[in-house]
């Protein structure tokens, strides 16, 4: 259908309103006016500046201006500034950031009402004039814009049409800042380079104040986000400088904002022990899919042109027939080649169709950067580019959403390319967030990884952070500021910094007295105190990282077997539970249950779901030590064999009364007398629980007798112990993570059986004194002061053991006897192969206390908490007090000074160190380090001074190069002066010359003479 069909029809308008609309996709600040850096970045840029300009008159106060030095644009080019949505940018493998021709006008609209643009090319410049004011003022609803263009060198209008012209500058004088021909002038001589552009924004939007949203008062060096931020907002959502440091995964451009240069960061050399992950996934497929549809539709097109013409050809050949005039063979020729293209163009785009086909089968491949923020720990996270354009910041993944201290501080890197993310036109997300989704928990799983790579849980934490000089308790708190700990975070990564002309980055060697060292913004090459990297023609140093791999634990044969045989064990449970319920479907059911059943029939079937939710839900503790194993979990191996009844912990003795005491004195019955059955059911034993059975055989008279004396209590307690165990249930049910074990209830019960005992065995005197009642009541005292003392320990933060590897944990239950004190602790973070809590024995190996911070070392907020008692820590009672604090003090500072002076090529690896124990520290070859030592030192000395006396060679024989010169010249010169004066006594035979000053005078009054 030809296109003068399409003439009548109706077409989509662009109103004056939609400049507005468009706008409010920016609801970060900062990313709109990073739009505008993006677009002179991608205009292969070297420089921009960011600068304000004072305008009292002008709403807001100031101009906002960005002014680069890149390609500039004609004025054909700039008409593309005004169709919105076209992009010349576009394309698959396109590397540049704009890709929808939009970032201009949203960006600028968003800072404020109107922009003017100044662009230089060739020998033309162009200005363009987009105003909403205009609009408003003339009541305008279509989207108007002035385009002129003078030349370069006359700097006379380039049009066709004069009239055009001066509508369009009469328009820009009366509606921008600049009210004449020359005032434009001037704009466009602010762009020094042969090409370029400034963009000017005025008329910005203000806040409810009626103050501009952004605040340029406040530093002079840069650009703030006005009004009052809430604690804790990262410094890149309030410092426009501090955004535009990580802009950009490899900076090359240099930012200049109020005419301060910004110290770019290349985030990967900014980090402690860095390290990069090799990752691949097929998940990554919309955009890929799109790319296909495209390239298929393309290609659909080009094969019906090509047949097309092909049929045409065909038919023309068939039409002319023998005809050869010279006519008919052009117009076949014509066709022919119109044929041959077509086709040619058509066999190119299949070939990319059946390219990005197979491309949309072959896994994507990305590089994960991790590593630990030193100098800030608690600006951690992920940071996601595309296309080397920063996306999103700071966001947490794996280990660091649970909140614990796990992957505290680690900071993870990632580019990724339009083929595999797009991201939203605002550039603050990603289009496709169920694939963004699945790249943040695939960075997670190998955060997790790096965590285990670097060995800092193995460490300690808390230790590891106190080497770098974060002593305090706030993790927020900025590190000590102490000239050490500079220097040891110094040391750890080296300063990487680009020159000011090559523009290449190069990294400094660590130097003492570099330590907060301030460096010009115009740092060149020459100033690089490595000779290798001295100079701007030598190449870039890459940076070369450790590359880790993530290491899935696969379960053994063993492991497997264990998860089938509990999940048959679990679904038997289920079973026999369904088997025993009985349907009612009317009140003649209810009757009909027994009296006991029917009675209570929601508190037994509620029992038995919260006990088989904790067996299923609730993970089992990870195996214990083999000297834990072999502990006896009950205090005397008589124990065993008492009534299983289950008890709380350690409770409190019940009184003996005389009539008792009689009873217990009175020979015990035959020990052949079957004992009465016990009331509750004993869970089958675990392996661990088992040895004090097979002990308590060894005497079974004994046993017996303490059984029948138990015996007759037991009617007299029965009711106690009840309410003693439905207390006990009710707070197990209330702890989230509290799980019920087989050993745990034999030792209670043995614990509590055992006390009960002896107490009757007191009580066989059948008169006491006074001192004897006293003592006796003072001794059933006891026990119950030790449980209430050993319940304090809970809510204490610990380290345990697990695995080789040590995990930061709370202490959430307490299980105390007379023998020993268990904490139950539940971690922050461990592998998924690891439960999340587990039973330890106080005071044992596998169990230490975290360090609380010095009062010193505390922030105010801290020492304010500590007195109004939130989170008191207790003192280490698991370890020796001060003698084992000093030892660990000495041996890290001794680890530090080892560190701190370690010799290059020392046949103990620098890193061993950190990991030494105390007797192996003793041990070190400190003789053969400090040899060493010396000796590097020396050599060092050496170097320099030869490299001293090479330069101070290279100097003398500068000068006595020069000073040959010097005489050379002298010579000519006195040479050239003698045949002056031959020449002129030829020509003035009279003239009378002696001396060199005497000519110089002669010569001086002649040019004077002959002006």
């Amino acid at each position: 259908m030809a296109y003068s069909n399409y003439s009548n029809l109706s077409r989509a308008q662009l109103t004056f309103e939609y400049l507005h609309t468009n706008s409010t996709t920016h609801e970060f600040l900062f990313g709109a006016l990073a739009e505008l850096v993006d677009n002179s970045r991608d205009a292969n840029a070297t420089r921009i500046d960011i600068y304000t300009e004072k305008r009292p008159e002008l709403r807001g106060g100031y101009m906002l201006c960005f002014l680069d030095d890149g390609i500039g644009m004609d004025p054909n080019e700039a008409t593309h500034v005004i169709q919105f949505g076209k992009s010349s940018k576009r394309s698959p493998e396109s590397t540049q950031i704009g890709q929808y021709g939009n970032g201009l006008k949203s960006g600028s609209m968003r800072i404020g009402k109107d922009f003017i643009l100044f662009t230089k090319k060739g020998n033309t410049l162009t200005c363009l004039f987009l105003s909403r004011t205009f609009h408003e003022e003339e009541g305008l609803d279509e989207v108007i814009v002035p385009l002129p263009s003078w030349d370069l060198k006359t700097k006379e209008p380039l049009t066709a049409d004069p009239e055009k012209y001066a509508i369009e500058t009469e328009l820009i004088f009366k509606y921008s800042p600049f009210k004449n021909e020359q005032q434009l002038m001037e704009q466009f001589s602010k762009i020094e380079s042969s090409s370029g552009t400034l963009v000017i924004i005025y008329n910005l939007k203000l806040m409810d104040s009626r103050e501009p949203e952004l605040d340029v008062e406040t530093d002079h060096q840069d650009i703030l986000m006005a009004g009052i931020h809430a604690e804790g907002v990262k410094p890149e959502r309030r410092s426009f400088r501090a955004y535009a440091a990580v802009l950009y995964i490899d900076p090359r451009m240099r930012i200049f904002i109020q005419g301060h240069k910004v110290r770019t960061k290349r985030l990967s050399c900014c980090l402690y022990k860095p390290r990069v992950y090799k990752y691949s996934s097929t998940r990554f497929k919309t955009r890929a899919e799109q790319e296909v549809k495209k390239a298929d539709h393309l290609a659909k097109i080009a094969e019906e042109k090509a047949r097309e013409a092909e049929s045409k050809r065909i038919a023309l050949e068939a039409r002319l027939g023998e005809d050869l005039s010279k006519d008919s063979r052009a117009i076949l020729r014509k066709v022919q080649d119109s044929a041959m293209m077509l086709q040619r163009d058509a066999d190119m785009k299949k070939r990319i169709l059946e390219a990005k086909q197979k491309a949309l089968k072959e896994p994507k491949e990305l590089n994960f950067i991790f590593g630990v923020n030193i100098e800030q720990r608690d600006l951690d996270g992920m940071f996601v580019y595309n296309c080397s354009r920063l996306i999103k910041m700071y966001e947490k993944t794996g280990p660091q959403l649970e909140g614990g201290m796990a992957c505290g501080g680690v900071v993870g890197v990632v580019d990724v390319p339009y083929l595999v993310l797009e991201p939203t036109h605002n550039k603050q997300d990603f289009a496709d967030a169920k694939e963004y989704r699945h790249l943040l928990k695939s960075m997670g799983e190998y955060l997790a990884q790096y965590w285990k790579d670097t060995n800092i849980a193995q460490k300690g934490i808390v230790k590891f952070w106190d080497e770098f000089g974060y002593l305090s308790a706030s993790w927020s708190a900025p590190p000590s500021s102490e000239q050490r700990y500079k220097r040891r975070r110094a040391m750890e990564i080296p300063l990487t910094i680009q020159c000011d002309k090559c523009l290449k980055w190069r990294t400094l060697p660590f130097q003492m007295d570099a330590v907060d060292k301030r460096y010009p913004d115009s740092w060149v090459c020459l100033m690089n105190p490595d000779s290798k990297q001295d100079r701007c023609d030598a190449p870039e140093q890459k940076q070369n990282l450790p590359c880790g791999v993530l290491k899935k634990d696969k379960p053994t044969a063993e492991d497997k077997q264990k998860e089938l045989a509990e999940k048959i064990k679990q679904q038997q449970e289920k079973l026999e539970a369904l088997q025993k319920t009985s349907t009612i479907k009317s009140a003649a059911d209810v009757k009909k249950l027994p009296l006991e059943v029917s009675m209570k029939p929601t508190e037994s079937s509620s029992q038995a779901t919260r006990s088989s939710e904790r067996s299923t839900t609730r993970p089992r503790s990870p195996p214990l030590p083999a000297h834990l194993k072999n502990a006896p979990s009950a205090p005397p191996p008589r124990a065993a064999s008492q009534r299983p009844t289950r008890t709380p912990p350690a409770p409190p003795p019940p009184k003996v009364e005389p009539s008792r005491s009689r009873a217990a004195a009175k020979p015990p019955p035959p020990a052949a007398k079957p004992a009465p059955k016990a009331t509750a059911k004993t869970p089958p034993p675990s392996r661990s629980s088992r040895t004090p059975a097979k002990a308590s055989s060894a005497k079974p008279a004994a046993a017996g007798q303490r059984k029948r004396i138990i015996e007759q209590e037991d009617s007299e307690e029965e009711e106690e112990e009840e309410e003693e165990e439905e207390e006990e249930e009710e707070e197990e049910d209330s702890e989230e993570s509290e799980e019920e074990q087989p050993q745990t209830k034999k030792s209670k019960m043995a614990a509590a059986v055992a006390n009960r005992g002896k107490v009757v065995e007191k009580a066989t005197p059948p008169k006491r004194g006074k001192l004897d009642e006293a003592a006796e009541k003072s001794s059933q005292q006891e026990p119950e002061n030790d449980t209430k003392n050993a319940q304090k320990d809970k809510g204490l933060l610990v380290e345990v053991r697990v695995n080789k590897e040590w995990f930061t944990g709370k202490v959430i239950a307490v299980e105390a006897n007379k023998q020993s004190v268990r904490w139950k602790v539940k971690f922050d973070y461990v592998p998924r192969s690891t439960p999340k809590d587990r039973w330890v024995f106080k005071g044992s190996d596998e169990v230490r206390l975290m360090r609380p911070p010095s009062p010193i070392s505390q922030t105010p907020d801290t020492q304010q908490e500590t007195e109004k008692g939130l989170a008191p820590m207790e003192p280490d009672t698991t370890q020796p007090g001060t003698s084992r604090e000093v030892t660990d003090s000495l041996v890290t500072m001794l680890r530090t000074m080892l560190r701190y002076f370690f010799p290059p090529a020392f046949r103990i690896p620098k890193d061993d160190v950190n990991s030494m124990t105390a007797e192996e520290l003793v041990a070190f070859p400190l003789k053969e380090y400090f040899q060493q030592y010396e000796s590097g030192l020396q050599s060092l000395c050496n170097s320099y001074q030869s490299r001293a006396d090479a330069r101070a060679k290279a100097v003398e024989e500068k000068s006595n190069s020069n000073e040959i010169k010097l005489k050379e010249a002298d010579e000519k010169l006195q040479k050239l002066r003698t045949n002056i004066v031959a020449l002129l006594q030829k020509v003035q035979e009279d003239i009378d010359i002696n001396t060199d000053d005497e000519l110089d005078a002669y010569i001086e009054d002649l040019l004077t003479k002959g002006d």
